[in-house]
């Protein structure tokens, strides 16, 4: 069975380790591989791939593709695992849970940096919590899809720091461009009251942590969110084409790998 990751840019992905490693564990004849692209379905055909993970910046066209959408991702409007099954392509989202598993549950507020795929799935994860969400954008035009929804947004540009917030999450690709999310002097008096800043890029450094971390803030990056949603989205891989496995062992098996990098 082929399963690869979909994305712009795509080299810094740490995937194939986690599923390659994991099929090793459990013993299945599969192979886990990673795509630059433009999410062109008709070539992902052509790949002949039993599945998918979407990442960067392709999560919300992905929702668009999909014949067939499963679960929570409705919701979200952006998927991050497809399943490529009986001439469908169906879709799923396993970025909202994979990001709650790996936070402090008790924190109360939190201020999102962007407006994409990953942004709607920690958005939507945690007000289900009761948590108070605040999403800042460069571009106005991706914040009406939150506005609709009840969210409070700003543009970036026109946002003044008056709130304290418990959490702040980049979810932008500006870590992939050694940028931060913002003006510095702004994001300096953003995370001046919080308790906790997460960074969704992992593997490089991440200018935004690194500040974050000067100012004596608690810092994590993506790595944790990529193993959670990893373990939900190969479940869901095995479990559509009828793979038996166990649950503990596949969970087990990715968490190792992570200690590889």
């Amino acid at each position: 069975m082929q399963f690869a990751v979909i994305g712009n840019p795509i080299s810094h992905s740490y995937s194939p380790l986690l599923y390659n490693f994991a099929f090793a564990s459990l013993g299945i004849s599969a192979f886990y591989s990673r795509y630059l692209m433009d999410l062109n379905f008709g070539c992902l055909r052509n790949l002949r791939l039993n599945g998918a993970n979407v990442t960067l910046p392709f999560k919300e066209l992905a929702f668009d593709k999909c014949n067939e959408i499963v679960g929570v991702a409705n919701d979200i409007g952006a998927v991050n695992t497809i399943v490529f099954k009986d001439s469908k392509i169906i879709g799923y989202n396993t970025d909202a849970e994979g990001f709650y598993n790996c936070i402090d549950t008790t924190i109360k507020s939190a201020l999102i940096f962007g407006a994409g795929g990953s942004a709607r799935a920690i958005a939507h994860i945690l007000k289900s919590k009761g948590i108070s969400i605040k999403i800042l954008n460069r571009s106005e035009d991706r914040l009406k899809y939150f506005r609709d929804l009840g969210f409070l947004c700003n543009s970036i540009s026109e946002y003044n720091h008056t709130n304290k917030y418990d959490l702040i999450i980049n979810t932008t690709s500006s870590s992939l461009e050694h940028k931060l999310p913002c003006e510095k002097n702004k994001l300096c008096s953003i995370l001046k009251d919080s308790k906790m800043a997460i960074d969704l890029i992992y593997g490089i450094d991440s200018k935004f942590l690194s500040l974050a971390g000067s100012m004596g803030i608690k810092t994590k990056d993506g790595k944790d969110m990529l193993v959670n949603q990893a373990i939900l989205s190969c479940a869901i891989f095995l479990e559509s084409h009828f793979i038996q496995f166990d649950y503990e062992c596949l969970r087990d098996s990715m968490q190792n790998a992570a200690k590889l990098f």
